[in-house]
């Protein structure tokens, strides 16, 4: 036995909630990454739910809609603040993860993926680690302060300062084997993080 929330997206249309329902990531999240409520969470959703239906069952007025909408958003604000809570005690779990993405990233850049493939996506980390993009987002961010995205720019900027160190290799060598299409954009992304551009840093080193 569970409740189900279910509306068209025409009933949003024009409110606060519609304008800004792309603001709740765990839309995206997949079924074995669902909240887990406490007994007084779980009270607190169905109270939610209870409102919800309390105004669905009354003769529609002029308020009708404005308070269904606002029981809805409510909803999402508290499943916004569990998830909260939920990152939060699942610390230990968490902190696996990170380490499995950091084992990631060092595996793909000490293989010939980022010539084949090339730079390494969320969506690519987030799917070798079994989650959806959204929650793994979410995941990082909580536990770093960065997005995934900057965390693996964070690596490809370590592993490029190791990489200009021989002198062997050109740039655009050390661009090509961290998987750019273009050196300029390594130049531009290395100057972007460092302050200075990549043959700036090997001549100051």
């Amino acid at each position: 036995k569970g409740h189900a929330l279910v509306f068209h997206p025409d009933f949003i249309h024009g409110t606060a909630l519609g304008k800004h329902i792309q603001d709740y990531g765990f839309f995206s999240y997949q079924s074995n990454e669902a909240l887990h409520l406490s007994e007084r969470e779980r009270k607190i959703v169905l109270d939610c739910f209870s409102k919800i239906r309390y105004e669905i069952e009354q003769a529609i007025d002029k308020h009708s809609k404005r308070l269904i909408v606002s029981n809805i958003e409510l909803f999402f604000d508290y499943c916004v603040r569990f998830y909260d809570r939920q990152f939060i005690t699942r610390e230990q779990a968490n902190a696996g993860v990170l380490e499995k993405f950091e084992n990631l990233l060092n595996d793909y850049f000490s293989s010939d993926k980022p010539q084949i493939i090339g730079l390494p996506s969320v969506a690519y980390c987030a799917g070798e680690l079994n989650l959806s993009p959204g929650y793994f987002g979410d995941l990082v961010k909580k536990e770093t302060g960065k997005s995934p995205q900057e965390y693996i720019q964070a690596k490809v900027i370590d592993v490029a300062k190791e990489q200009i160190f021989d002198i062997q290799k050109s740039i655009s060598e050390v661009a090509y084997g961290l998987g750019f299409k273009y050196p300029q954009h390594f130049t531009r992304l290395f100057k972007q993080k460092v302050g200075v551009t990549p043959n700036e840093y090997r001549n100051l080193n």
